[in-house]
């Protein structure tokens, strides 16, 4: 993990591999930000005539690189855009900054240390220079860098491996002595390792990454964390009635899994339950996948990642908040033993459901582990799944989907990922699409009307949750996985998607904001 501090130095005096610096595009071209002065100063206050001759224009997402004046310590300035100058001075969208700094993060990769010396006048400014600085440093390397054994055994032709992460952002111009911008920094870096940590876990490929697998590093992090886990294996599902979950995973060799982690504040006054979806590999089961749709498949347990690293988040944070989490693990593979088409699963609310397809397996393994998350009572429930194609085909690969049985709690849920610099839109649960999951052998089929897919899975997962209890629908398929190039502070891969808006949603529970 990237190294983050508070410099008390200035941008001319710290010693670093590079120094980054805001652009940002004005009228009249490209328009230095604060936090730029002492490195202009060092042009002789030609920096924005510099980088306007290198063709920078101060559009987001550009990144210039040019060696630096003689009066500043570093070799190196790397200008970054941060789009359109702000009607008021300083007032810098705090996504834009995010992205700013992930972008310079990602092209320093390689580098021990860089300064950023973009806007952090404010606490917020800083937090967000901070979180993007630390999400674009991020680099997944677990598998990479091995010995070659037909490589000649000489030092020249020695393997070194993959380019690693920047090792240390320096932040400047913030309050290094200030209470506020210190707990602002710790909160960036604590949160950021939870994301990076669910990032590697969604890389993790299926052959590591199982069922059982995913509950032991669970495990390990309660430990570390004080967070009371309890898994519960295949003889626990079979005695507990759990027929979804048990439904979907007894196709693979490697048994299905639930995993509840319970971080409890003594001062908490609510209580949040948070549901993630963990498939650990996806093949579709009998309902196979067609070719070219499997190669990803590793990343559909990203909900659950969400919620496990929202969980040790809070724990980390002390939020004066009880949040539960549920992990609900299986793989669902193809075999003589495969639930199939047709199947009747009784789930562990009672209801039976009649399986069409195979494919829909998330719903099945979410529906039982939504039950059990009500029976605690809590004040709501969130669940969050890569859940269906029809809602990436709705809302595109970045934005993700908001359904709920309440109204102003779905409108919560999206101003709060709005905030955090996560896309999303609320979605409607129709009431005339209820009626396609009909079905003549049990209460409910596991598919309906094939239009507005996403919608008929969360009117699906709404059959399972508790009466009275505030619950939303978090459908990540898009944005939970980027199989692009990176751009700002999203890396290729997973993306650690929805698990800033969990954490914020936390927040402002602890602090009595939702009612």
């Amino acid at each position: 993990m990237t190294a983050l501090t508070l410099s008390t130095a200035g941008a001319a005096t710290l010693r670093a591999d590079a120094l980054v610096v805001g652009v940002a595009k004005g009228v009249k071209g490209p328009a230095l930000a604060p936090g730029s002065e002492a490195v202009d100063k060092a042009f002789d206050g030609k920096l924005a005539a510099v980088l306007a001759t290198l063709g920078a224009t101060g559009a987001e997402g550009e990144l210039t690189k040019l060696p630096a004046a003689s009066g500043l310590k570093a070799p190196v300035v790397v200008a970054v855009g941060l789009g359109p100058v702000p009607d008021k001075e300083d007032a810098y969208d705090a996504e834009a900054l995010r992205r700013a700094a992930g972008t310079a993060a990602r092209a320093l990769h390689g580098s021990k240390k860089a300064g950023f010396a973009l806007p952090a006048a404010s606490v917020e400014d800083a937090a967000a220079v901070a979180e993007g600085a630390l999400l674009g440093a991020y680099a997944f390397t677990a598998y990479q860098g091995g010995e070659n054994k037909l490589a000649p055994k000489d030092a020249k032709s020695k393997d070194n491996g993959p380019k690693l992460p920047l090792a240390e952002v320096a932040l400047l111009g913030a309050k290094p002595r200030d209470k506020a911008y210190k707990a602002a920094v710790e909160r960036a870096l604590a949160l950021v390792e939870e994301i990076n940590r669910a990032r590697d876990l969604i890389n993790t490929p299926p052959n590591d990454l199982y069922p059982e697998s995913f509950a032991a590093v669970a495990t390990a992090a309660g430990k570390e964390h004080g967070i009371k886990v309890q898994v519960l294996d295949e003889k626990a599902l079979v005695k507990g009635g759990f027929g979804g979950i048990l439904g979907v995973g007894q196709g693979a060799e490697r048994g299905p899994r639930l995993v509840k982690l319970a971080y409890t504040h003594p001062k908490a006054e609510k209580t949040l339950a948070l549901v993630g979806k963990g498939i650990t590999y996806d093949s579709g089961g009998i309902s196979l996948k067609p070719a070219g749709h499997n190669e990803t498949m590793k990343c559909d347990m990203a909900g659950a990642a969400a919620v496990f690293a929202a969980v040790v988040s809070a724990a980390r944070l002390g939020l004066k908040v009880n949040v539960t989490g549920w992990l609900a693990l299986a793989e669902n593979m193809p075999s003589g033993n495969a639930t199939r088409p047709g199947d009747v699963l009784r789930m562990y609310s009672g209801k039976t459901v009649e399986v069409l397809n195979t494919d829909a397996e998330g719903r099945l393994v979410l529906a039982d582990a939504l039950t059990r998350a009500s029976e605690e009572k809590p004040d709501a429930i969130v669940d969050v799944a890569t859940l269906t194609g029809a809602m990436v085909l709705a809302l595109g690969n970045r934005t993700f989907g908001v359904m709920a049985n309440d109204d102003a709690f779905r409108t919560s849920i999206h101003e709060i990922a709005e905030e955090v610099g996560e896309p999303s839109w609320p979605m409607p649960l129709p009431a005339d699409l209820r009626k396609g999951m009909d079905s003549p052998t049990a209460d409910i089929a596991n598919m309906g009307e094939r239009m507005g897919g996403g919608l008929v899975a969360g009117l699906f997962l709404k059959e399972f949750v508790g009466e009275g209890i505030a619950w939303a629908h978090l459908d990540i398929a898009g944005p939970a996985f980027h199989e692009g190039a990176p751009y700002g502070y999203t890396p290729k891969g997973g993306t650690g998607s929805a698990v800033r808006t969990l954490v914020r949603l936390a927040e402002r529970t602890a602090a009595g904001d939702l009612g």
